[in-house]
């Protein structure tokens, strides 16, 4: 019985090791004719193979995210591809750049400029904003009297416009100032003069921080619009690092309050143009500066919401936009850590 028992287990041992010899020749055999491999689906149709899932669909997302043409800002694409792991004859090669292309074709792109509007109407286009930005600039340092009516727009469209040069731009946009020819008044021995008012007081210091202080109060965005000057930037229309935060968009747009508090200052200061001061509890406090227009008087208590002002492009400016402070005891903070 003993000696049936090691004979079967002899046969077994050796059927088993017979079986692993055959096993690994199968597979080297495999490995020899054939590679593991991805077959790529595109919309249900197998389009290709790809050794490189991972480096294919990067360069896809990649394309997604910035487009490869002029002034493309990003490309849609409603169906990505689908990846299966096969094993293909090594004498097939993947077509990886036949693939990408053919994605490509699937997608629509989005092209980035930006237009001129004047009145809300969109008049020329320009294709970055530092184009814009000049157009403005110019127009400003012409005084044309349509200036706080010049707005600029980002535009996310399927086809590009025709782009205009920024001195055409600004010489079809120009308006020139109308002459004012000054008669005395022969009923006063004084002559009336139009002068800038204002009322409270206002630190105008340069004293920034990096940090981030507790301010105790909660705030919302006083407009909506487009950033185009951070906190703490420099530039050529300002002699020292910037304390605030300016946000783009339409002359005479309605400014809130971010938090309720008292008007403590309101009226001209210098490159501010017209200016309010809001101050809060905790040394807090908010500056909303280049209006066109100012709603609320000195001592007036306001509530979180309200409107206070509209956006201009007076004192130092290249163009209707608010500018934003967060002051804490008179030293100015990034809003961006609180809001936008």
């Amino acid at each position: 019985m003993l000696k049936k028992l090691i004979l079967h287990t002899k046969r077994s041992i050796k059927c088993l090791l017979l079986i692993i010899i055959a096993a690994f020749l199968l597979i080297g055999v495999v490995a020899y004719l054939y590679k593991p491999t991805y077959r790529v689906i595109l919309n249900g149709e197998m389009i290709g193979y790809t050794e490189n899932k991972g480096k294919l669909q990067n360069k896809i997302n990649e394309y997604v995210k910035n487009g490869d043409g002029e002034n493309v800002a990003y490309v849609q694409i409603d169906s990505m591809p689908e990846y299966q792991l096969c094993l293909l004859k090594k004498g097939i090669v993947a077509n990886d750049e036949e693939i990408y292309n053919k994605v490509k074709e699937q997608g629509t792109p989005y092209y980035r400029y930006y237009a001129i509007l004047d009145n809300q109407e969109e008049k020329f286009y320009v294709s970055n904003f530092t184009d814009a930005e000049t157009v403005v600039s110019q127009l400003k340092e012409k005084n044309s009297t349509n200036i706080d009516a010049i707005t600029i727009a980002e535009k996310y469209e399927t086809e590009l416009k025709n782009f205009t040069s920024t001195d055409e731009v600004v010489s079809k946009l120009y308006v020139e100032p109308v002459k004012v020819v000054e008669v005395a008044d022969t009923s006063s021995s004084k002559t009336n003069k139009t002068t800038k008012t204002s009322s409270g007081t206002v630190n105008t210091s340069t004293n920034i921080s990096g940090g981030k202080a507790s301010l105790g109060i909660s705030l919302i965005k006083p407009v909506s619009g487009i950033i185009t000057s951070r906190f703490a930037a420099s530039s050529r229309i300002r002699s020292s690092a910037h304390t605030g935060l300016d946000i783009a968009t339409s002359s005479g747009t309605p400014v809130i309050a971010a938090a309720s508090g008292k008007v403590t200052f309101s009226g001209w200061k210098g490159s501010y143009g017209k200016l309010i001061v809001i101050t809060h509890s905790n040394g807090v406090q908010t500056y909303y500066g280049h209006c066109s227009a100012l709603y609320a008087s000195v001592g007036q208590t306001v509530s979180q919401g309200q409107t206070i002002c509209a956006v201009g492009s007076t004192g130092n400016s290249t163009g209707p936009h608010l500018h934003f402070e967060i002051r804490v005891n008179g030293v100015a903070y990034n809003p961006q850590n609180y809001l936008y």
